[in-house]
């Protein structure tokens, strides 16, 4: 299996480098290639922008002892752009793609609404649309020291049951979280349940601190910590993963409010 990994925090981010290391333990010889293409610097937030009037450059740099890969100034998406449509073939052979893309493993859950700011998810949605799938992997940080080796062994075992169901249809995203792993609580490496689950569709509690800079001017600095609900339903993957939960959300990009297609065209007379 040939997969192209890639996230939005960065090429050096050490979720990233974690969970490349935690596939290589754990599908092991299954792995034929394993491709790095990321962004040069954080791009969290940035959701599924791209770049059209400016240059991406590209440079290799090595991240880890275990880890060295292509990076890009750019955004998340711009990397799996980039990397189907030019770094892959070139390295591989014209047509040639990877099996699948894997995005993150991201620094902070990517559960509920957050699926539309994510950048890791919109580089994982960008390889869907392309006709490779994809899986978008994020860790739930809380108060504590991250521990990336844990969370990224959880992934990596999480993506293991994955494709042993079966390989992923071209055009299909899955949405993965994994709990908060950390490293003043040992028991997080123990095993943990896996449940298929909606996102959950409520706002942020948002919060803004009002700030006044030297010269006189007023300015607002976010304060909210992205995983403030307004609600959470239940059996959603906010519920499950605030109860240590790993979840699984499959995705689709196609925006149609299907239900309203016919009402529309009544109103409007049209086809």
């Amino acid at each position: 299996m040939r997969i192209l990994l890639t996230n939005d925090d960065g090429i050096r981010a050490p979720g990233l480098i974690a969970l490349h290391d935690a596939l290589r333990e754990t599908l092991g010889e299954r792995i034929t290639d394993l491709v790095v293409v990321a962004p040069l610097t954080v791009q969290s937030a940035t959701s599924h922008g791209v770049t059209f009037h400016e240059p991406l450059m590209t440079r290799t740099v090595r991240a880890s002892a275990t880890v060295a890969g292509t990076a890009v100034d750019g955004r998340p998406a711009d990397c799996t752009k980039v990397a189907l449509t030019n770094l892959w073939p070139e390295r591989f052979g014209e047509g040639s793609r990877p099996d699948l893309v894997i995005s993150g493993m991201n620094m902070g859950s990517n559960a509920g609404i957050n699926v539309i700011y994510s950048g890791t998810v919109a580089a994982a949605i960008e390889a869907a649309f392309m006709g490779v799938p994809s899986i978008a992997v994020s860790l739930h940080l809380h108060k504590g020291t991250p521990d990336y080796p844990t969370g990224a062994a959880h992934a990596a075992g999480a993506i293991q049951r994955i494709l042993g169901a079966g390989l992923l249809d071209g055009h299909m995203c899955m949405n993965l979280n994994i709990p908060r792993c950390e490293e003043e609580d040992p028991s997080h490496a123990e095993p943990m349940e896996m449940v298929v689950c909606p996102m959950n569709i409520h706002g942020h509690q948002d919060r803004y601190e009002r700030r006044v800079n030297p010269a006189g001017e007023v300015y607002y600095w976010s304060s909210g910590d992205g995983m403030s609900f307004r609600g959470a339903d239940e059996g959603t993957d906010v519920e499950h993963l605030f109860e240590r939960r790993i979840t699984l959300t499959p995705l689709q990009y196609d925006l149609t409010n299907r239900a309203m297609l016919e009402k529309w065209r009544a109103r409007l007379g049209g086809r």
